[in-house]
């Protein structure tokens, strides 16, 4: 809802917690930069109500000033953002009369996000530490999203009887190949390196020279995305000429196979066809580990995000906002019970599968999961954004997979002596990427699994040939 419309009621309870909340988000300006950090790490920087509308109005003034200045997100502790305080968001649900509440509580931070993608200002998340949730959606747009040895990234939402939200339908659904489908849905975590190497970072620096990389940015007046691109790059870890995901090889080549399907059916079914595969161990135990990680997700969640994600897909960022944002709603509505059944669970400590309901995927019709809500806020940045273009979130970041099949396939004309040979095709992209540190190793690991070097030819070149 635009915030005209928040009731007296509702004004005068924001405000009583802001006042609580004060310390909880800290304002920093240094030069050019202007940084927020999230400070509430007892409860690993989850966001609450008063944090958001503190967030929104010093953002905003932010935006509005004529200086060009840098927007820097961090979390203090060991987190940069576990999301919003989803014990809050459940307990708001959990009575009819405070429904509306939770309902405002999840718009705010897509109101905070959608005016964080729309801004020209350049953006700098430095996701140090935990990841989850509503802190993947507060980092996604940023220009720059620095990973550390610390970083941790999930979106663990199944895990609690929910769904992957706050933008997650449109960038995970657009990451490499089925990565994003099977985060979403197993709920399981990117760590350290792995999370730039997949491309939800654009750089990876060690956490101690943090510091030290943002006073270089401080300094500089009128900065450029370009200059800060140079600054970060300067700081970067050295790559270990390898990738250190486990996300990769035979293992990915049996997950974008397995997550491409448009069923968790289809999809729990390709994964135990793998998993009593003995031709290759390391993908059998693989897809085992999978199963067993589906085996203890809400069935309700799991296809609500697979079809929330299947959507997201076409959809320009706003509409899979929106999208969310209707079935978060229908969720705050009391749509399905299992958000409260794994919130009591998780907070609780309780190990093992909570009591979903239904409790098998086959006992979830499509109308169960069709979730549409009436009296739904829109989600729409403000008038002086309204021509504002989304930053592009792949320009600072490793090749994507579809950076690099464009690339060969950019450079071929149908002929085998045309075809670009795996130097050329490295040597061009490390062009594009102005040097960046391990283009090398995700060029070679993307080769290595979707082409086929061609031989046979009258000038000996070694050309690349992409095939699906």
């Amino acid at each position: 809802m635009p915030r005209s419309s928040i009731t007296a009621e509702r004004l005068t309870a924001l405000l009583r917690q802001i006042v609580v909340d004060k310390e909880l988000v800290l304002f920093q300006e240094d030069g050019c930069m202007r940084k927020f950090l999230l400070n509430r790490t007892s409860k690993v920087n989850a966001l609450t109500e008063g944090m958001l509308h503190m967030l929104l109005q010093k953002i905003e003034e932010w935006i509005l000033s004529d200086i060009q200045n840098v927007i820097v997100a961090a979390g203090a502790g060991n987190a940069f953002c576990s999301g919003g305080d989803i014990e809050q968001i459940t307990i708001y649900g959990s009575h009819p009369e405070t429904v509306p509440n939770a309902v405002n509580f999840i718009y705010m931070q897509y109101q905070l996000d959608s005016i964080l993608s729309a801004q020209p200002k350049p953006y700098v998340a430095v996701m140090d530490g935990v990841v989850m949730g509503g802190g993947v959606g507060l980092a996604a747009n940023a220009n720059f999203r620095i990973a550390t040895e610390r970083t941790i990234f999930a979106m663990p939402e199944t895990r609690i009887g929910y769904f992957p939200d706050i933008g997650a339908s449109y960038f995970l659904s657009r990451a490499d190949g089925e990565i994003g489908t099977f985060l979403a849905l197993t709920a399981e975590s990117l760590r350290e390196r792995a999370v730039f190497e997949h491309g939800f970072a654009t750089h990876f620096i060690l956490p101690e020279n943090i510091p030290h990389t943002l006073q270089h940015i401080a300094p500089l007046n009128n900065p450029t995305c370009e200059q800060i691109d140079t600054i970060l790059r300067e700081h970067e870890a050295k790559s270990p000429r390898c990738l250190t995901s486990p996300l990769i090889g035979p293992i990915r080549v049996a997950l974008d196979s397995a997550f491409k399907h448009s069923s968790v059916e289809d999809i729990v079914e390709e994964l135990t066809c793998r998993a009593n595969d003995s031709t290759d161990p390391v993908v059998s135990e693989w897809a085992k580990r999978t199963l067993s990680a589906l085996s203890l997700r809400s069935p309700t969640s799991l296809k609500v995000a697979l079809q929330v994600l299947r959507k997201g897909r076409s959809l320009p960022l706003l509409e899979a906002m929106q999208m969310e944002l209707n079935v978060a709603t229908a969720y705050c509505h009391g749509a399905g019970p299992d958000i409260f059944i794994g919130v009591r669970a998780t907070l609780s400590g309780k190990k093992g599968r909570p009591k979903w309901g239904p409790s098998a995927v086959e006992g979830v019709a499509d109308s169960k999961y069709s979730l549409e809500k009436g009296n739904v806020p829109r989600v729409e940045v403000p008038e002086y954004l309204a021509d504002a273009v989304p930053a592009d979130r792949t320009r600072f970041a490793l090749p994507t997979e579809n950076e690099i099949r464009q690339m060969i396939q950019d450079h071929s004309t149908g002929d085998d002596i045309s075809a670009p040979t795996l130097e050329e095709v490295v040597a061009k992209l490390i062009e594009l990427k102005n040097g960046k540190e391990g283009v090398i190793d995700k060029v070679l690991e993307v080769v290595s699994r979707k082409c086929r070097v061609e031989q046979d030819n009258p000038l000996g070149r070694r050309g690349l040939r992409w095939f699906d």
